[in-house]
């Protein structure tokens, strides 16, 4: 050229998987949004919004990503199982017990019975949320699938630690899928379950993650180009599902396509907050902090309230998220303090 001066192209950066270690919370939080719009609902059949929104379902797989790799940070550094039990059930089951006895005893007390039935199966669903692995009931499933997940997670880690081979076993998990639905026997004992056997093959891949992510590896940056490619074939398929197959389809065939969609837009995300304000991924990450909270509080205790005022979607969707996420906060922060009280603090310590 003139001037001795060459036209450089635009290259695109690295995918970094690190990145997913640096926003973690935001990716979250953001996870956490996209199950609120899901909940929320009401938007018109046959739209490209309606079918977006109900994608948003994708923010589960997301957030079991996330787990999964987070647990494999954790355990690297301390892979005592005492220490591991403790830390994470003393971040779920206290507020568990708070919310699940708020739920199921006032529904025993206020109709006759309710969904419980006998006092044998309240306690029961308070304990582990029996009615959800008896027979498929939806409030609050994600808590009793992931306590199991994180149940068996340690064993996984050990294992793929001492036999790499086995990082393979996603895979397995993802054809244990299609057995559910098409084997006959197996179909008749568990398949009720299928949303919690659907979504055991991303956590797992989580976890396989978090040694990419502890390692800072990241690829070549023609790399992105194909991360762009999943993300865009598999969001055209499950908006294809949700816009005119519901019902037509089993629904484990669309989670296991929310595989691909989950990893490919938190990778694609991660570049987009390299771009963010600080106060939007501030924002973000204080959802994420609070994201079980929030899951436990909105759908059975908010949505109802606002359901029958009919404000239409948005409205409903951002009065649900502002009054969802200061109640989170107060949840968080007030379960907090009963455990410091009656938990020792060497166990506190020990979890911290």
């Amino acid at each position: 050229m003139s001037g001795g001066r060459q036209r450089r192209g635009w290259r695109p950066s690295p995918v970094e998987w690190a990145l997913l270690s640096r926003y973690r919370g935001a990716l979250m939080g953001l996870a956490m949004i996209f199950i609120m719009f899901f909940h929320t609902g009401g938007l018109p059949r046959g739209s490209w919004l309606y079918a977006l929104n109900r994608c948003g379902n994708v923010g589960v797989d997301m957030f079991l990503f996330l787990s999964g790799v987070g647990l494999w940070f954790s355990f690297c550094h301390n892979d005592s199982l005492r220490h591991y039990y403790v830390r994470r059930y003393l971040r779920i089951y206290p507020v568990w017990l708070l919310v699940a006895g708020w739920f199921y005893v006032s529904d025993y007390v206020c109709n006759g019975g309710g969904q419980s039935g006998s006092v044998v199966r309240l306690v029961a669903n308070v304990a582990v949320n029996w009615c959800f692995w008896q027979r498929d009931a939806w409030e609050f499933w994600f808590i009793p699938a992931i306590m199991m997940m994180y149940t068996f997670a340690p064993f996984y880690m050990r294992l793929v630690r001492r036999c790499p081979d086995w990082r393979w076993l996603p895979l397995v998990a993802m054809v244990f899928c299609v057995m559910v639905r098409y084997v006959a026997p197996i179909h008749q004992y568990v398949s009720h379950i299928e949303i919690f056997w659907s979504r055991i093959p991303i956590f797992l891949l989580g976890i396989n993650a978090g040694r990419l992510v502890m390692e800072r590896r990241q690829t070549g940056p023609s790399a992105v180009w194909l991360v762009l490619l999943l993300f865009v074939c598999s969001l055209a398929v499950c908006m294809n599902f949700e816009n005119g197959l519901r019902g037509r389809f089993p629904l484990f065939l669309e989670r296991m396509v929310y595989i691909p969609l989950s990893v490919s837009l938190m990778l694609l995300a991660c570049k987009v907050c390299s771009h963010m304000p600080r106060w939007i991924l501030a924002f973000l990450a204080f959802v994420g902090s609070v994201s079980l909270e929030i899951y436990l509080i909105h759908a059975n205790f908010v949505l109802p309230l606002l359901r029958p005022w009919q404000l239409g979607f948005l409205p409903t969707a951002l009065l649900m998220m502002a009054v969802s996420v200061p109640a989170a906060w107060l949840l968080h922060r007030l379960v907090a303090v009963i455990v410091r009280y009656l938990i020792p603090s060497s166990c506190t310590t020990s979890s911290s």
